[in-house]
């Protein structure tokens, strides 16, 4: 895995969906390009592609329905730009280390309470998760390996025991973390070192002059077929 810090990872990451995403339609070589970038920047991170190809599965099927409707043309480049984007994302997002979610926000220009939300949602949902493993693990443990239907019926009980497990145990680590300091500032520092800041302005201006020449390549295509 590239060694980079947190914060401009998550730039250079935005870097990339920011670009696709403003990217004329139908200009399929500069959206090439960025496919390329996003598959690279992947590979350099290491993603896990199980857990990467799974989840860009349920995503593209929850896009393909909102896509779809707009025609096949217009429908077809917005899955393979949202595949993109997503791509970029998603590898960011799984090559995370725990709790280091907060960190990388630290660089956004976004306003503090944002970040705050962002930070404890993102300390709930693991602990959300840990709690679903730690009850499967139970449920196996005593024996709950019947029928489907008393597997179905023994999770929707759980979910009231799940809820307020995970309710209980997120108060009491916000409880722990106001003990050790937290007042809604991350106790680190999120400014771009020198070289870092080249690279960050080095990636922007590649992406702006692609970006740009979409529309500049499909004015070019129009004069042609007209002429």
């Amino acid at each position: 895995m590239l060694k980079i810090a947190l914060p401009l990872r998550l730039q250079l990451s935005l870097v990339i969906v920011v670009g696709a995403a403003l990217l004329k339609y139908h200009a399929w070589l500069c959206l090439g390009v960025y496919g390329v970038i996003a598959v690279v920047w992947a590979v350099s991170l290491r993603v896990p592609i199980p857990q990467l190809a799974g989840l860009l599965g349920t995503e593209l099927i929850f896009l393909s329905l909102m896509a779809l409707p707009l025609g096949w043309e217009r429908a077809s480049f917005l899955l393979m730009r949202s595949l993109v984007c997503l791509v970029t994302m998603n590898s960011f997002l799984l090559t995370l280390p725990p709790h280091s979610f907060g960190v990388a926000l630290k660089s956004l220009p976004v306003p503090t309470a944002i970040k705050a939300n962002l930070l404890l949602a993102g300390q709930y949902l693991e602990i959300l998760l840990d709690e679903v493993k730690r009850m499967q693990r139970s449920a196996r443990l005593r024996g709950l390996n019947g029928t489907g239907a008393w597997l179905r019926y023994t999770s929707a009980a759980m979910l009231g025991a799940l809820y307020l497990r995970s309710l209980d145990r997120a108060e009491r680590v916000y409880t722990a973390m106001v003990i050790r300091g937290y007042n809604g500032e991350l106790p680190v520092n999120g400014m771009f070192r020198p070289r870092e800041r080249f690279i960050l302005l080095v990636a922007w201006v590649m992406a702006a002059i692609l970006t740009i020449s979409s529309y500049k390549l499909e004015c070019g295509y129009f004069e042609i077929f007209n002429f």
